[in-house]
Order: C-alpha cells, then sequence, then structure tokens
C-alpha cells in the first residue's frame, strides 16, 4: 500500500469531496438527536501544505490555493463557510500553512453526543492520526482494514450517521470492493448518509462502476462530479466524483450552485465542466 495522501492535501479534488461533506453534516445537525461518522480512509486528519510531500506535487496551489485567493459570491461564501471556519479553526492550532482533512473537519463539526470513527490501515499514518486526536474523547481511531471496519460499526448506537468511503484506488478491484462494501453496509444501516469518492481519469472502469452502483438496487443516489480538464489530453487525475446516498434534500441544488463556481476557478484546461445529478433516483412512492 504506497498512497499517502500528504502528497496530494488541498488538491481540487479534496476541495470538492470537503465541501460536500460539510453540507451533508451542517444538515444532520439540523435535528438534535446525536449522530456518529464513520471515515473509512482516514489518513493523518490534517497536512502541512509546505510539507516535503505537498511541495513535490504542489497539487494544492490549484485547488485550496485558488479557492482561498477567489473573493466568493455571497451565497457561495455562506454554503462554504462551515469549510473556511474549518480552516480558522485548525490553523490557530497548528499554524497558518495547514490543511484539514476529513477528519478534522468532521471532528470541528460533531457537538457534544456526537461521534467519529477514524479507520487507517497505514501504520505510520495510524500512529500519527491517533496522536493527532487523543486530545477529543469523541474520536476513536481504528488501525484496520476499510471495509472491515464499516461491517463491524454498523449500524451505529445512534441509528443516524454518515459514512465516508475514499480509497486510493490503488488495486484493480477497489471499485469493486466499494460496490460490495456500500452494498453490505446499506443492508445493515438503510437511513445513514454515505459519501463515496472516486477518481476520474483515462482508463478506470467508471461506467462499470456505475452500473453496478444501480445494479445494488439502493434508491437516491446523487452524483456529483467535477472534469478540470478532458481525461484523454493526458496522463493523471483529470477529475473526480461522489456518488451520495441519501442525501440532505436541499444538496443537490445547493451542490448544483457549487460545483459551476468550482468549474470556473478551478478549471484548468480544455474539457473542464460539472455534473450533478441523481445516478439513481428516489423510489416513487
Amino acid at each position: 500500500m504506497n498512497y499517502r495522501h500528504a502528497f496530494h492535501a488541498g488538491n481540487f479534488a479534496d476541495v470538492l469531496k470537503h465541501i460536500a461533506l460539510t453540507r451533508c453534516l451542517i444538515h444532520l445537525k439540523e435535528k438534535s438527536a446525536p449522530f456518529r461518522v464513520i471515515d473509512t480512509h482516514a489518513g493523518l486528519g490534517f497536512y502541512h501544505l509546505h510539507s516535503k510531500e505537498a511541495e513535490r506535487t504542489g497539487e494544492w496551489l490549484s485547488g485550496i490555493g485558488r479557492l482561498l485567493a477567489t473573493e466568493l459570491p455571497p451565497e457561495i461564501a455562506d454554503l462554504l463557510s462551515p469549510y473556511r471556519e474549518a480552516f480558522d479553526r485548525v490553523r490557530s492550532f497548528h499554524g497558518d500553512d495547514v490543511y484539514p482533512g476529513s477528519p478534522e473537519i468532521a471532528r470541528g463539526l460533531l457537538r457534544g453526543e456526537d461521534r467519529l470513527i477514524l479507520v487507517e490501515k497505514h501504520p505510520e499514518d495510524a500512529r500519527q492520526a491517533k496522536e493527532n486526536f487523543a486530545f477529543d474523547g469523541r474520536v476513536k481511531l481504528l488501525e484496520r482494514d476499510a471495509y472491515e471496519a464499516l461491517n463491524a460499526f454498523l449500524p451505529p448506537k445512534e441509528r443516524r450517521g454518515l459514512v465516508l468511503i475514499d480509497p486510493p484506488y490503488e488495486e484493480r478491484d477497489e471499485f469493486d470492493r466499494v460496490v460490495e462494501a456500500v452494498r453490505q453496509a446499506y443492508r445493515k444501516f438503510s437511513t445513514g448518509i454515505y459519501v463515496i469518492w472516486y477518481p476520474l481519469k483515462a482508463g478506470l472502469p467508471v461506467d462499470a462502476f456505475y452500473k453496478a452502483m444501480v445494479d445494488t438496487e439502493i434508491p437516491k443516489i446523487l452524483r456529483l462530479e467535477q472534469w478540470i480538464r478532458d481525461e484523454r489530453a493526458g496522463d493523471g487525475l483529470a477529475g473526480s466524483g461522489l456518488l451520495i446516498i441519501n442525501p440532505p434534500w436541499k444538496l443537490k441544488d445547493e451542490m448544483t450552485g457549487i460545483l459551476t463556481f468550482l468549474d470556473k476557478i478551478l478549471g484548468s484546461g480544455p474539457g473542464h465542466k460539472v455534473r450533478c445529478d441523481w445516478l439513481v433516483p428516489e423510489k416513487s412512492k
């Protein structure tokens, strides 16, 4: 397992994923009942953008760097305020070059009775993440396989929650593993919000992934995608997507506006585009 997110923290894919995550959590908090968040591929929790890993790729410059340098329209600024507040919070403790990953973003949005389960298989990253969050009793870190842990912790005792699944897709069968994990998880916890990240680049079986997800017969799957360039124009990541099962009812409208804005500021080459649609609509009653 070679993937280390420190090389990619704050890139355009992180921006989309973390904005969508914050919007989902904000909507979960609209009800007073506690919830649980499970992050299956947690990483470190936060990252230094001037580390040797981040400096080596410089991906954050055309992602969060560009967003932070842009004056936001009022309606977008309002929707992105929880995401921006995550920066203020983590940087007040760790310095101005820090980017909050999904664990820190989720932790910062927890209330007193909410809980966060972090799963990280890479031993070094798991050790560091455990140190990073040891001060917060609402957070539990597990060094184990993501899919085994997911099966073990569902359904959450709170019966409300969000599951973030964002593997690196290094293995050839990762898309298949994700589909099977989601199928099993949904059987145990059909009311939860599931946020599933995936890469968009030439040669990946994304169309087969769509079909496999449709074939699960899970209803109400929202698809969010952003290409920063045409995937045929070169190697490397051309875009990223999210499938969100049971999205909050306002999310599609919110993310349509957000994606349109992100396309304007992060699209970097011919063929850049976005999509926000239903992969699977809600079942008619």
